[in-house]
């Protein structure tokens, strides 16, 4: 149970089971960046291990989360004398790791291709990323940073996660702009495109963010997201209070 446990993604699969109980394959697939032959993998371990128990209805088979081995755990090692101090610690660290999750979603007349160049190249990002450019090789694992030739140092960094184009790009993102944004450690980025007709819709997920965080972090998406439509249908540059930020009076 300790090894299938191990595993951050079985950990992620038997969270996904707890949300939902009595899942298919093919939905559970639907929710991990892997093949349904690596999700079968997952849970087959623990199957054996017997966290997770399936039934057959129809044509179906259904995935349960089954929390009996991790209670007899629980059971061995927490004493009766024990447990509130446990479940008091236990409730104090998921306050503390509380995350939020900001999504913003805009449709775009242009072609992947070309949204995925807005996005990846320095130049183009800095007219409406209120003049700063993101850098990167956008590789899984490469390092990305932004910054503004006015400001004195960089702006955010982070790493690149997964890289699809022109259709899916995740990275994380560390604001280095204050010592208050900093405090916030990193979060998480993620952009979708998905072709409607001769358009684009860009739904830009922005997760793992402390509760509380500053809304400086995530605030100014709708402007640069309003930009990148702008510049992408127009040409033009879009003039808001985060383009001014940089200017010179």
């Amino acid at each position: 149970m300790f090894r299938a446990l191990a595993d951050p993604t079985r950990r992620e699969l038997l969270d996904e089971l707890f949300r939902a109980d009595g899942q298919t394959l093919t939905a559970l697939e639907e929710r991990f960046p892997m093949t349904r032959f690596g999700v079968m993998k997952h849970l087959k371990v623990l199957e054996q291990a017997g966290l997770v128990v399936t039934r057959k209805r129809g044509r179906q088979k259904l995935h349960f989360l089954n929390p009996v081995p991790i209670r007899l755990v629980h059971d061995r090692w927490v004493s009766k004398y024990a447990e509130p101090w446990a479940a008091a610690l236990s409730d104090l660290k998921q306050e503390l790791e509380q995350t939020m999750e900001k999504i913003f979603e805009i449709y775009i007349r242009t072609t992947p291709e070309r949204l995925w160049q807005a996005i990846t190249d320095p130049e183009i990002r800095r007219t409406y990323n209120f003049g700063a450019s993101v850098r990167s090789d956008w590789q899984p694992g490469s390092r990305l940073e932004m910054s503004h030739p006015r400001a004195p140092g960089l702006l955010a960094d982070g790493e690149v996660l997964e890289v699809d184009p022109p259709h899916r790009l995740v990275h994380t993102m560390t604001a280095l702009w204050s010592d208050e944004v900093r405090s916030a450690g990193a979060s998480r980025v993620t952009w979708e495109i998905e072709p409607v007709g001769d358009s684009c819709r860009l739904v830009l997920t922005h997760d793992e963010l402390p509760e509380g965080a500053s809304g400086e972090i995530y605030g100014g998406w709708p402007m640069i997201l309003s930009g990148l439509k702008t510049w992408l249908e127009t040409g033009e540059t879009l003039t808001t209070p985060g383009s001014l930020m940089y200017q010179q009076a």
